[in-house]
């Protein structure tokens, strides 16, 4: 067969998988884009400090990570097994080199994704509507790793459950890119240990999201004296010195919305004064607060109150992000129980979220933002990814996609957009589920271990009318 013939044969074979998978192709197109092996191996050496290449590349560390993220196989050691022939080390050099990837490597692999990714969603017209016009949002908020395994010597004995670590996220709502991971090996440190590290990313007139968590006098004087802005929920023990009166300004659909001036204890005998927006409930939280109240230093002129509540509400995006790495990828391996592991597969499954979200971003691009928004399960798209790899990877040779890894943002933006053109929105849509029904209280067959179903159902009908 000559050479011309062959690549005849595999055009045909790509057109045929984006005729009928395009979304598969779009996010492997993406993914070549965003963790191009030459590049993952470039910000290996300048980020880390004690691991060195000897055979292993990190690109490939990341490869065999992304496997088990994306749910393709269920374990490193099985996803090893696939992949064996192609690396140059045994299954115990693969462990000792995740085991010890150094948490600045992580982060910078968050961020690299992110700063390849947004340019491309620009380019291709992407961003879902901007939450305040004219300035920079950042959402944060933290995610503690689920308990792991015990199969560490230090853990045998443990009953407690062993925390791998604990990471900080930013979210930036327009691009709907993660661009910053802040991760931590101690799974016990709370938000505000992490303030000096949060402040770093933090750029002059920013407007930062999070909530009563990060709400610390350290963070909002380390915010405003970039001079940036802060947008948090009001922690219990906030020193707040004075209050002025509250006057109503209008409603949501959840409350009544009123707005006062404080006087905020920074330390140091520092005192600034804010704003303390307050949304009475119509209903209490699931935590029973009546009330949910908001500091922010933003001027009255760039949002008034209402418009600062609604986009506190947005912080909720980022909580949505945190269920879509639970739903759609494997984020939190159990089996991963060195902390700088755990950590680097969850870095990974925030990869793959920028890689997913930039192919909904070309979505948004061809059929229009609101449509997507509205319409669009990431879930089936992360699942049409998953089920098609496979085919893919056989049918396909690597060299098919290597064109992608350094074509510029516009070439790449406008391939993405032509591909989402074959996309069939049917097979992706979203079904909201209806309001959650209270729980019944369980107080029937108490005192059994298990009750035969089908008897119960043959009972019912027995009593039906």
């Amino acid at each position: 067969m000559s050479g011309m013939q062959r690549s005849m044969i595999l055009s045909k074979l790509f057109d045929r998988f984006v005729a009928k998978t395009p979304v598969s192709v779009m996010a492997r197109v993406a993914m070549e884009y965003a963790l191009a092996p030459e590049a993952l191996d470039l910000l290996f050496a300048q980020h880390a400090e004690q691991q060195y290449t000897r055979e292993l590349m990190f690109s490939s560390v990341v490869d065999l990570m992304g496997i088990v993220v994306a749910k393709i196989e269920p374990s490193v050691h099985a996803a090893y097994q696939e992949v064996a022939d192609s690396l140059p080390v045994a299954l115990t050099s693969i462990y000792n080199k995740l085991n010890g990837v150094e948490p600045g490597v992580t982060a910078a692999l968050v961020r690299h994704t992110g700063e390849r990714l947004a340019p491309v969603v620009d380019q291709m017209g992407g961003r879902v509507p901007e939450i305040l016009r004219g300035y920079r949002v950042r959402i944060i908020d933290g995610n503690h790793l689920a308990a792991t395994q015990r199969r560490l010597k230090v853990l045998h004995r443990s009953k407690a459950g062993p925390l791998p670590g604990h990471a900080l996220v930013v979210l930036d709502p327009s691009l709907m890119l993660a661009t910053e991971m802040i991760p931590c090996e101690d799974g016990h440190a709370q938000e505000r240990s992490l303030s000096a590290e949060i402040l770093e990313l933090v750029v002059r007139n920013d407007v930062w999201i999070a909530d009563r968590n990060f709400c610390t006098s350290k963070l909002l004087k380390g915010i405003a004296d970039r001079p940036a802005y802060y947008l948090m929920r009001q922690h219990a023990k906030l020193p707040v010195r004075s209050e002025g009166p509250l006057r109503r300004c209008g409603r949501t659909e959840t409350g009544e919305v009123l707005e006062q001036s404080v006087t905020i204890d920074l330390g140091d005998e520092c005192l600034t004064t804010a704003r303390r927006v307050v949304l009475r409930l119509d209903k209490p939280t699931r935590d029973g607060d009546a009330e949910i109240a908001v500091v922010t230093n933003l001027p009255k002129r760039a949002a008034g109150a209402v418009k600062i509540v609604e986009m506190y509400r947005n912080r909720w995006t980022l909580e949505t992000m945190f269920q879509s790495l639970t739903m759609m990828l494997q984020g939190e391996l159990n089996t991963l129980g060195y902390p700088r592991a755990a950590l680097l597969g969850f870095g990974v499954a925030l990869a793959a979220y920028n890689v997913l979200s930039t192919v909904q971003a070309s979505l948004r691009a061809a059929f229009g933002a609101e449509k997507v928004q509205e319409e669009v399960s990431g879930f089936y798209i992360a699942n049409q990814v998953r089920k098609n790899n496979f085919g893919m990877s056989i049918a396909l040779e690597p060299s098919v996609w290597v064109p992608f890894q350094t074509m510029t943002p516009a070439t790449l933006a406008n391939e993405l957009v032509r591909l989402a053109g074959h996309a069939d929105l049917r097979k992706l849509k979203r079904h909201p589920r209806g309001p959650k029904k209270p729980v019944p209280k369980r107080t029937r067959f108490a005192k059994k271990t298990h009750v035969s179903t089908a008897r119960l159902l043959a009972e019912s009908r027995k009593k039906a009318p």
